[in-house]
């Protein structure tokens, strides 16, 4: 390790600790983070641009480093953290621990580790009279549904220079991900008519056809299995079902009047999901809809989307796989089953690859942690941009 580059891990390492001290579960606000960050940025004079939620209490932060221009590089990821409630810590999960040549603490991986390498570049950036910008785009709310980066987006590609490439750090052991799969979650609240369990007839249960709407996600699921295309990269190779909530009913002698039920589906980018969801709707209004109506009009099987996150469709031919392939010399890309932001980004017309330090499979866990190794090669990556974007038209 040269003494520049022992340099840079250093202040990741500091900018880690930093990031980390902010509780910025997602149920809380992000606001102290990002003005902390914000500060931080106009002391390298680097101005920001924010957008902020509904409500007024999280923020997204986007900065240019060099010229206002088309072409950009984006470093993107998510402030947010998932909770630490009910999880034995050997640690404070909010104050960095090192040790035994890792860092533990609460978003260390997933994905504050990037989100700090790149501030703590920042000067070097700042110095480096760029001809091509470096964008760094930290938004909120990932973790409950990518809510946060749409408000980035919309501003980026409504007011903005287009980038050319962005890179989200999400954990991948510093791998190129090009592709990883999409999410739709959805509650559906079904109505029927309550009675007396000793003539059930009288009444429509909606336990009944929840059931019969689980079953129908079951057999989907096995269709998709049966026709997955064998040479899919993803594991496991197709769309998948799941009912990971439901409850109903309120005691075992009355017909059910309700029940709800929380489902969601993991989509291979090449599948319509929006075909999917009719095909589901469609079972309902044909299926289930009619046996309820039948005992009262106001009965019926009402579902919402609540989470649509679409895949990254793997292009190896993209800018971002490009970039990505020549500052590192990687000459494989893989995919992931978990959700990202990158495929928001490809959607709005920006390549995308999913790229950075820590493993997913320390994600989310007690005693959450980065290798500093990790972090030595993710300082080094954006190093080699920063020289790349020195020079490069």
């Amino acid at each position: 390790m040269s003494a520049g580059s022992e340099g840079r891990l250093e202040r990741s390492i500091a900018m880690i600790e930093r990031l980390v001290a902010f509780d910025t579960t997602s149920r809380n606000s992000n606001l102290a983070l990002i003005e902390d960050v914000r500060d931080y940025l106009a002391g390298h004079g680097v101005a920001v641009r924010l957008t902020h939620d509904e409500t007024g209490g999280k923020a997204n932060l986007w900065a240019t480093i060099g010229p206002e221009a088309a072409g950009g590089v984006v470093l993107s990821g998510h402030t947010d953290v998932v909770p630490v409630d009910g999880q034995k810590w050997t640690s404070d999960p909010f104050k960095v621990d090192r040790r035994d040549g890792r860092l533990y603490g609460r978003g260390t991986c997933d994905m504050k580790g990037f989100l700090a390498t790149a501030l703590a570049l920042v000067p070097d950036m700042a110095k480096a009279k760029l001809t091509v910008p470096i964008h760094l785009a930290l938004s909120y709310d990932e973790e409950v549904g990518c809510l946060g980066v749409r408000g980035i987006i919309k501003d980026v590609t409504g007011n903005l220079p287009r980038p050319r490439a962005v890179i989200v750090g999400e954990p991948t052991s510093m791998q190129l991900i090009g592709g990883n799969k999409g999410t739709r979650v959805y509650h559906s609240d079904i109505t029927g008519v309550p009675a007396h369990s000793s003539n059930p007839a009288l009444g429509a249960s909606a336990i009944d056809a929840a059931a019969r709407l689980v079953g129908f996600l079951g057999e989907l699921g096995r269709e998709f299995e049966a026709d997955a295309d064998p040479l899919s990269p993803f594991d496991p190779p197709c769309s998948t079902f799941n009912v990971g909530v439901i409850h109903g009913g309120t005691a075992h002698n009355i017909v059910a009047e309700t029940c709800h039920v929380t489902w969601s589906v993991r989509l291979v980018p090449t599948d319509d999901a929006d075909a999917i969801e009719a095909r589901i709707r469609r079972f309902c209004a044909d299926e289930l809809d009619p046996v309820l109506k039948a005992a009262a009009p106001h009965a019926g099987v009402v579902t919402e989307m609540i989470t649509d996150v679409p895949g990254l469709a793997p292009d190896e031919t993209s800018a971002a796989e490009a970039l990505v392939r020549h500052l590192t010399g990687l000459n494989a890309s893989g995919v992931v089953a978990y959700g990202a932001e990158a495929g928001l980004f490809q959607r709005a017309g920006m390549p995308a690859v999913i790229f950075g330090p820590g493993s997913i499979d320390q994600a989310h866990k007690a005693d959450e942690y980065v290798d500093i190794d990790q972090i030595d090669q993710c300082a080094d990556f954006i190093g080699k941009l920063i020289d790349w974007a020195k020079t490069a038209a």
